[in-house]
């Protein structure tokens, strides 16, 4: 899982944790914010994570206020309102930018690996998923409006 162990990302609580620690997981990252037309999809990525974290899958939140400046909090209110409103149990980090020189290298490597639709790189809207396969290779990259119930026999077919 070359591709995905050289990165690391600050947690909520401002730890910095090695991405190496999900190595061998198929992994769904995804760029999240709390004010957006697409923040329901935290209850159908949630119920992904609870429905298969047990067989290796794991969900990464990445928050971004980037898009309509819809992820305004801090940390902590991020934290609370992840937990409060949708009881969200998979790892959220620290809010990053996915675009323009100040996006984060993960962000910078997924997007290089799945370009989007017509070949283009950028990430045009919140929600923005990738699939990652076991072996750290993306596999997959949905746009926004693919809710995350619809990605479940892609995952299954990882798994």
């Amino acid at each position: 899982m070359a591709g995905i162990n050289g990165f690391s990302a600050r947690t909520l609580r401002g730890e910095e944790v090695p991405l190496a620690d999900y190595a061998g997981q198929v992994l769904l990252i995804v760029n999240t914010a709390s004010k957006c037309g697409f923040t329901p999809q935290y209850a159908g990525l949630e119920a992904l994570y609870r429905a298969y974290s047990g067989r290796g899958f794991a969900v990464l939140g990445f928050p971004c206020n980037q898009f309509g400046g819809q992820e305004p909090g801090g940390e902590a209110e991020i934290a609370t309102f992840c937990a409060t409103t949708y009881d969200v149990t998979f790892p959220v980090f620290a809010k990053v930018e996915v675009n323009g020189p100040g996006a984060h290298p993960l962000f910078q490597w997924l997007k290089g690996a799945r370009k989007g639709v017509l070949g283009t790189e950028a990430i045009k809207w919140n929600f923005t998923k990738f699939l990652v396969d076991r072996e750290g290779t993306v596999v997959d990259r949905f746009a926004p409006t693919t809710k995350p119930a619809e990605l479940e026999k892609r995952i299954e077919a990882l798994l």
